[in-house]
């Protein structure tokens, strides 16, 4: 893995004590993109592991999922920007097709749904949260989603005018439904989703999903927020 990004791509890791995983993420991120590993407070030197490896570090001291991606999304300068989990249950390399179908213009937000492999790999309670707020999502946008998984790709631009404001679990989902309001093409495409490294801390519990589902629902009953007339034209402009 290298530094440059040739094809101006950043891929962000949220990263929460990820020792084991983290160089396994890393190999794999493709060649040419920088990895961007926000650390969210680790005890185990994650950020020392992913900064041996090349990558480039981002501190975020605010606990939660969405204040580590949107300290990625805020660090990153490329003009499409990657979103992985750091715990080696996904492949950075899946991105690929992701990229190039929004470079390509046929899609504004590219979005993985996971295919769990081999038993282990997503807790039942996980599966059962997310297929309920999948039919939720798909009420309130009309989007025919199946995952709200948090691998995905978009434009860094385009992304930072969504005005993203949740900073826990809700942030993936705040993602899709703005920019649904907003008129963006949204497609899904399946990928291999693998046994995580280390315990999950939020899915791999009981208590960690109710509280994924809570802040998601909350998200959901939000007011639809409407771009105006200069941020259309704008998204537009970066389409073409």
């Amino acid at each position: 893995m290298t530094s440059s990004a040739p094809e101006d791509v950043d891929v962000v890791l949220p990263c929460l004590n990820e020792a084991e995983a983290l160089p396994w993420v890393l190999d794999r991120v493709p060649p040419g993109w920088r990895a961007i590993v926000v650390d969210n407070g680790s005890t185990d030197g994650s950020a020392d592991i992913a900064r041996e490896r090349g990558a480039t570090v981002v501190h975020e001291a605010r606990r939660g999922f969405g204040a580590a991606c949107h300290a990625g999304l805020t660090a990153a300068t490329a003009e499409i920007v990657c979103f992985c989990d750091c715990d080696a249950s996904l492949d950075p390399a899946l991105l690929m097709p992701f990229v190039r179908e929004v470079q390509g213009g046929e899609a504004d937000l590219v979005l993985g749904r996971r295919r769990p492999q081999g038993r282990g790999a997503w807790p039942v309670h996980a599966r059962a949260g997310n297929l309920a707020l999948s039919r939720m999502l798909r009420r309130r946008t009309g989007l025919r989603l199946h995952d709200l998984g948090p691998l995905r790709a978009a434009r860094r631009e385009a992304l930072l005018g969504l005005d993203l404001t949740d900073r826990r679990s809700g942030y993936p989902l705040q993602m899709v439904v703005r920019a649904a309001d907003a008129g963006w093409r949204v497609t899904e495409h399946d990928v291999p989703y693998l046994p995580r490294s280390g315990a999950s801390k939020v899915t791999g519990t009981w208590r960690g999903t109710w509280e994924a589902v809570r802040d998601m629902s909350r998200v959901l009953a939000q007011a639809p927020v409407v771009p105006t007339a200069a941020e259309v034209q704008g998204h537009e402009g970066i389409r073409r």
